[in-house]
């Protein structure tokens, strides 16, 4: 399947862990408890995607089950693409996977002319063609207080790839032009440590 899409009005995202207490601690997010991250997150999230946007969202959506997982996305604006991550293949249910425009394994994407492989994963090896495709993911948790067991690894990361979870850019989804320009410093940063 191949979708095509205009540069704007296009949103992505990852890693929101909703009703995951546990994710506060564990990656030093600035909430005092769950409801705090639940509603910061739809603000942030609503302050930027509009009803008719598009979003790619890379994984862990939510923990719990289908009533929790309703309550939440009836209160988020745009049309919502989930690549299900570690923590969304044990929680999606059926009839809720309804709210999603496709829950997908990953996804090949044009943005524009800009070719995007959508992964929850980083991956060291996608496409083929380093240069030409971005790869997007979450997983990580990239943050300024990352230090997890991940982070090691994070080095070897190519500059054509971008962590789009919530913990790497303010809790709030990323649009196409943000990560454009985030991917081109990357890029311009990359030839200088070349030369």
């Amino acid at each position: 399947m191949h979708y095509k899409f205009k540069e704007s009005g296009v949103f992505f995202t990852s890693d929101t862990h909703f009703n995951h207490a546990n994710i506060i601690r564990f990656c030093s997010r600035p909430f005092k408890n769950v409801e705090h991250m639940n509603e910061s997150l739809i603000t942030n999230w609503n302050r930027v995607v509009g009803p008719e946007d598009i979003v790619f969202h890379l994984g862990d959506f939510c923990l719990g089950g289908s009533a929790e997982w309703t309550r939440i996305l009836e209160r988020l604006n745009g049309k919502i693409y989930l690549i299900s991550g570690n923590h969304d293949m044990k929680n999606l249910r059926q009839n809720y996977t309804e709210y999603f425009e496709a829950v997908l394994p990953q996804l090949h994407i044009e943005v524009g002319n800009q070719k995007i492989y959508l992964n929850h994963y980083p991956f060291l090896c996608y496409g083929g063609a380093y240069k030409d495709t971005w790869q997007l993911f979450g997983h990580v948790h990239t943050s300024r207080h990352n230090t997890g067991k991940d982070a090691p690894r994070l080095k070897m990361l190519f500059s054509t790839q971008y962590d789009v979870g919530v913990d790497n850019n303010d809790f709030t989804p990323v649009s196409f032009a943000q990560v454009k320009a985030i991917i081109e410093k990357q890029i311009e940063q990359s030839r200088k440590g070349e030369q």
